[in-house]
């Protein structure tokens, strides 16, 4: 499981969380009912996962808009804009807006994790956002030097980082989509996973998606990770790139269309892979 999963839930035994939080809006439902809510599916995506087999699972990020709020908004020094396409999908994202310098003051992870992990009989993988995808996601008013904020997020999302292994995180993954669209940054890239990965001693996942890895192979596959998520279905010239993986890195292959609501069938999953 690489993280989210969806949120509508038709046949499912736990509250449509949609249809709660727009009577949120609407001012029927209060936001611990709909905290509770969240609860519920979150417990009921835990139980999906492991009724399906898999032997490491995510709370779902059930909680999250998206992959930028949710930490931009419990992070000193964001703000928000209006909303805008997520690369080339149809789903959109409120704008994170830098208007300050970014400080971590308090975990915002950790309590999902504590959730979810009282809700497993698996272990949990918790999941962040990555420092240089959420600065490109973002508007700079602030710093005004691409480099001086991707490292400030590096350092904050590492005290995120660290305050999920106090609690206990086996796998902490991070996902990095923007990096792919700019490879040019590898460098940048480079250092800032070296300080958001300092001191972390849980299973370290580097996730990406929407391309492919050429240009950056094979230096991209010794940065201080374990796991390497790779796209395989829209970055389908990895099969051809990744030509050789270190002994002791594993890589966790995407072989799906998470974007059509069609679901492959097995055999189709199996060719995919052959």
């Amino acid at each position: 499981m690489v993280g989210n999963y969806p949120k509508i839930g038709p046949g499912s035994k736990a509250p449509n969380l949609r249809t709660a939080i727009n009577r949120g809006d609407r001012g029927e439902m209060t936001d611990e009912q709909i905290q509770g809510v969240k609860e519920e599916v979150t417990a009921e995506v835990i139980q999906d996962q492991i009724r399906a087999g898999l032997d490491l699972v995510t709370d779902g990020l059930i909680r999250w808009d998206d992959g930028q709020t949710y930490l931009a908004r419990a992070i000193s020094g964001f703000s928000f804009a209006g909303l805008i396409r997520y690369f080339d999908t149809n789903t959109y994202f409120r704008q994170p807006v830098v208007e300050g310098l970014l400080k971590w003051s308090s975990p915002i992870t950790v309590a999902d994790y504590e959730f979810a992990s009282s809700n497993s009989t698996k272990p949990v993988k918790a999941v962040l956002t990555g420092p240089y995808t959420l600065a490109r996601l973002s508007q700079d008013q602030t710093y005004y030097d691409q480099r001086k904020l991707v490292l400030d997020l590096a350092e904050v999302l590492n005290q995120e980082a660290q305050a999920l292994q106090g609690a206990g995180a086996p796998v902490i993954q991070f996902d990095e989509p923007a990096f792919l669209k700019h490879k040019e940054d590898f460098p940048l890239f480079e250092e800032a996973m070296g300080r958001l990965t300092r001191g972390l001693k849980p299973t370290l996942a580097l996730y990406t998606y929407f391309d492919d890895i050429s240009g950056v192979f094979p230096a991209f596959l010794k940065l201080p990770f374990q796991i390497f998520g790779l796209d395989y279905f829209q970055g389908n010239n990895n099969w051809d790139v990744v030509t050789d993986v270190p002994p002791d890195v594993c890589l966790g292959l995407g072989v799906i269309d998470a974007r059509n609501t069609r679901m492959e069938t097995e055999a189709e999953i199996k060719e995919a892979i052959q």
